[in-house]
């Protein structure tokens, strides 16, 4: 069993949708970290990827990514590109992903990364990911891979289409893990199990 498949049955104790945990098990996760953790790329833990960021524990990708319900039709937007992993993942479930990242030397190896890993539907972005991209908006989902308020992610929320899709980390007492979906004009939230992330960061 490689590596990728040993990986996929471990997160098939908190991951109930198959197509995530194929695009989990297909995705290269080695071609998305430093050449110096490529032994621990199939770890399910998060790993340092420079400028104070991480890639992403596989486990919490995973979640995230299920939590969104992507159709192959949809257009995703990714706040926090880091190393790309989470973008490619996306991308391989959808139409479409802008991932847009605050740190450019972040941004420009994650896309040299995404096209090691033959990832083509994945446009990059530099700029304050907490104002979402309103030029492309709407989104049926939006991946927020950094914590903020509620009301810190409203304007990210106004990007979503009718029956649209939010995961992101909320801070309060605790982070935990949210799910914000657009009905109509209302959008509705539901908080889930704790997380930690690196907070989100407004302005350039």
């Amino acid at each position: 069993m490689s590596e990728a498949a040993h990986l996929v049955a471990e997160l098939r104790q908190y991951v109930a949708d198959e197509r995530v945990l194929r695009a989990i098990e297909r995705v290269p996760r080695e071609a998305f970290v430093p050449d110096d953790l490529r032994p621990h790329a199939y770890d399910n833990t998060a790993l340092g990827i420079g400028c104070g960021q991480t890639i992403s524990q596989p486990l919490v990708v995973a979640r995230m990514t299920e939590l969104l319900e992507l159709d192959p039709g949809d257009r995703v937007l990714d706040v926090g590109t880091g190393s790309g992993y989470h973008a490619a993942i996306l991308a391989t479930l959808a139409a479409h992903v802008w991932s847009v990242e605050r740190h450019a030397d972040l941004s420009r190896v994650a896309g040299e990364a995404l096209a090691r890993a033959g990832i083509e539907n994945v446009t990059l972005a530099i700029g304050d990911g907490s104002l979402g991209l309103p030029d492309e908006a709407p989104f049926d989902a939006i991946n927020v891979a950094a914590a903020g308020g509620r009301d810190g992610l409203e304007t990210l929320a106004g990007q979503l289409a009718p029956g649209g899709r939010l995961v992101a980390p909320v801070t309060g007492r605790r982070q935990r893990l949210t799910v914000a979906r657009r009905e109509g004009r209302h959008v509705s939230w539901r908080a889930l199990e704790e997380v930690r992330f690196v907070p989100l960061v407004r302005g350039r």
